[in-house]
């Protein structure tokens, strides 16, 4: 099907950014204005105390009569005039309130300020190969019934040689939370049957695997749910490090948050490989059922 930018005009305004948002806003403005403004120009005369053949003058009056100004220096004489105010009046009312329902909705519209690390690793936590990400709250609310879930995305060839996309939900340790205000540490437990049990750069690398993180939850201010989605692509996982700790006592003895070192990693310091961790190693993922 043919792509047709404008068909869903509404949605692309609300999801933009507010710098463009503004921007296709006043390109409007400025656009329709000129539009009319040609249409009075091409009436020499139509507009009473507009200079003759001002371009200016008749922009000017466009733009009173679409914000519905009215001056009082300059009014439509001639038929035609009369007829192009008609239109632009009734445009000016309907851009008005379509822009108004447009900012409310911007504003009402609820977002969820979370932060997820820029990177996820694969390290050894209480002897056991995991993979682990870390979330923020930036905005220092909270979010009651939080839930995380991880997804793993990765291209497969059917048993006839056709090449899928397919996914599966990789469990967490801990993927809901009653109440989420500042960080939060997900993990995902690589047992013998999960499918980063041999996992490496190079095997994810020949999978096209992307690793898929959602966030739902409820704003405790708003009352309202919100969400958010972040994705890890192969050269986004780190193996063999750590998160550095993000965690520290002030003079006083208070916890304190460094965000400043959120996505900062390490290298895990050289130790014994666990028997479990090494056996977990040498497995192999079972053959993949879910639907494509």
């Amino acid at each position: 099907m043919a792509r047709q930018p404008l068909s869903d005009l509404y949605h692309q305004l609300i999801g933009a950014s507010w710098p463009r948002f503004l921007a296709a806003l006043m390109a409007f403005y400025l656009l329709s204005n000129s539009a009319f403004a040609t249409l009075y120009w091409l009436n020499p005369g139509g507009i009473e105390n507009a200079r003759p053949g001002s371009w200016g003058d008749a922009y000017a009056f466009s733009v009173q009569t679409m914000a519905t100004i009215g001056y009082g220096k300059m009014a439509p004489v001639s038929p035609f005039c009369h007829l192009v105010v008609t239109f632009e009046a009734m445009i000016g009312m309907i851009s008005m309130a379509v822009m108004t329902g447009l900012f409310f909705s911007k504003f009402a519209r609820p977002t969820a300020r979370i932060l997820f690390s820029r990177v996820a690793i694969i390290t050894v936590r209480d002897g056991l190969r995991c993979l682990v990400f870390r979330v923020a709250n930036e905005r220092g609310n909270q979010v009651v019934e939080a839930q995380l879930r991880l997804w793993l995305f990765r291209t497969e060839r059917t048993i006839e040689g056709e090449q899928i996309r397919r996914f599966y939900e990789l469990p967490l340790t801990r993927s809901q939370s009653p109440v989420f205000a500042l960080t939060w540490t997900a993990t995902h437990v690589i047992t013998p049957d999960s499918l980063l049990a041999d996992a490496t750069t190079e095997s994810l690398g020949r999978g096209n695997v992307e690793l898929v993180v959602s966030f739902l939850g409820i704003d405790n201010t708003l009352s309202q749910s919100v969400h958010a989605r972040y994705g890890y692509r192969t050269k986004d996982i780190v193996f063999g490090h750590r998160f550095v700790d993000i965690l520290s006592l002030d003079e006083a003895g208070r916890r304190v948050i460094n965000y400043h070192v959120f996505h900062h990693t390490e290298p895990m310091p050289d130790q014994p490989v666990d028997q479990v961790d090494q056996a977990v190693a040498n497995l192999s993922p079972p053959s993949p059922s879910a639907p494509s």
